[in-house]
């Protein structure tokens, strides 16, 4: 916790996904090409790091988010989007459907944090009569 926040305490503990630290990246970096968008993205070790400290500080809700967050940090953005479409209310047919999407995460993504909230996302929707189409 006494690290928090890393960009001040510790920035040498900072990298982007290409390798950038906090000091090559700046505004002339930009202009030239030097730093792209990929350099700005936060990193998977970057919010288990933030989740350390959250830990650390007692925060142990928070510390899963970050984890759940280090491990969508690599999945491609399009595929979080139909996954988060499929856990809005009404828009998965059954439980099964849930069950394998948390499978895909598993398999495909190594995201097995994530998957276990999908799966529990499945049993609530099931226990609430969130399956039906709602629209």
């Amino acid at each position: 916790a006494q690290d928090y926040p890393l960009a001040e305490r510790r920035p040498e503990l900072v990298r982007g996904v290409r390798g950038k630290s906090l000091g090559d990246i700046s505004v002339a970096g930009l202009a030239s090409g030097a730093v792209s968008m990929e350099d700005l993205r936060i990193t998977p070790d970057a919010l288990r790091q933030q989740a350390s400290i959250a830990r650390d500080a007692g925060r142990a809700e928070l510390a899963d988010n970050f984890e759940r967050a280090a491990e969508m940090a690599t999945i491609p953005q399009d595929v979080i989007m139909s996954f988060y479409e499929l856990l809005r209310p009404g828009r998965a047919k059954d439980k099964e459907q849930l069950i394998a999407a948390a499978e895909r995460l598993r398999s495909e993504y190594d995201a097995p944090l994530i998957a276990a909230f999908v799966e529990e996302a499945a049993d609530v929707y099931e226990r609430r009569g969130l399956f039906r189409f709602r629209y």
